[in-house]
């Protein structure tokens, strides 16, 4: 790892939209060996996340994917796992909440593009409502019957203590400052309520294996994907707004992209992957990062 500190680069090739670790540590930012067409990713020196060095007019227009009809709905080919994966979550999130089936128990799902995961918690019995900030994706989502407010979290204007349970799946690496959303979501979440997030895992095995051909960290191809937590960073971040971690786990390890080698060789390359996942879910070395957070009192 370089240990070139990172300073502000605006006005040479566009301001920088990220210039201090979004998990708000005062340590300095220094450039990685993982090199991405927007510049080598910086870790911060004291909870290790990564952030990209993306220009905000990059970030602003890699964003625009999300704003279509269909969102992020599940393929056929992938419905299977969104739905394995729902029923674990809500399982777990039924556990920590003492509720056996999820009647009357208000979740709101951040992010919710156009659905999926809503129409999956209504069918686990949750009372589940969304917020969307792309219009295309929130309409497709209402058309369908959907409770989903379009725009983002503070300008719902929920009530304090209004939710049980908010999931935030897939959007906090997004966020080059996620503090005010965290303290958004603690004032209107129910006294020891539960804040559920996933992310990718930016000290995996993938990371250290593969690096900077790692799919996640591709913007072309997951738009605004630009702050990369690890259990420690997220721990840190979680106690800075409210929370504490009640519980989480990583998952799966990979060694190539689907593109990056012939048939016969990912193939095998899979199957070492495979391998190699129980131990990374042993030792929170997974590439899939799954959190619990409990809201703390004031």
């Amino acid at each position: 790892m370089s240990r070139t500190r990172v300073t502000d680069a605006g006005g040479v090739a566009g301001a920088r939209l990220i210039k201090s670790c979004p998990v708000g540590c005062a340590g300095d930012l220094v450039e990685t060996a993982i090199v991405l067409p927007e510049g080598a990713l910086c870790r911060c020196l004291v909870c290790g996340q990564l952030v990209s060095q993306i220009t905000v007019e990059a970030f602003d227009s890699s964003m625009k994917e999300f704003d279509t009809p269909r969102g992020t709905l599940p393929t056929l080919r992938t419905q299977r796992r969104h739905d394995a994966r729902a029923a674990k979550l809500f399982g777990m999130v039924k556990t920590l909440i003492r509720s056996e089936s999820g009647t009357g128990v208000r979740l709101l799902d951040i992010g919710c593009s156009s659905g999926a995961l809503l129409r999956s918690a209504m069918t686990h019995g949750f009372d589940a409502e969304g917020v969307e900030p792309a219009a295309q994706a929130a309409e497709s989502a209402k058309s369908i019957g959907l409770k989903v407010f379009h725009g983002y979290l503070e300008e719902a204007r929920f009530p304090a203590s209004s939710f049980d349970v908010v999931t935030l799946m897939e959007v906090i690496e997004h966020l080059p400052d996620p503090s005010p959303l965290l303290r958004e979501v603690w004032r209107i979440l129910k006294p020891n309520g539960v804040l559920v997030v996933g992310t990718g895992n930016g000290a995996s095995w993938t990371v250290r294996l593969v690096g900077a051909r790692w799919g996640y960290f591709q913007v072309a191809g997951h738009g605004g994907h630009i702050s990369f937590f690890n259990p420690t960073s997220l721990g840190i971040l979680a106690q800075r707004c409210g929370f504490r971690v009640e519980c989480g786990e990583t998952r799966r390890v990979s060694l190539a992209e689907p593109h990056e080698a012939g048939r016969v060789t990912y193939r095998i390359l899979k199957v070492a992957a495979e391998v190699l996942a129980m131990p990374a879910r042993l030792f929170g070395k997974g590439h899939d990062m799954l959190t619990f957070l409990r809201k703390l009192p004031a």
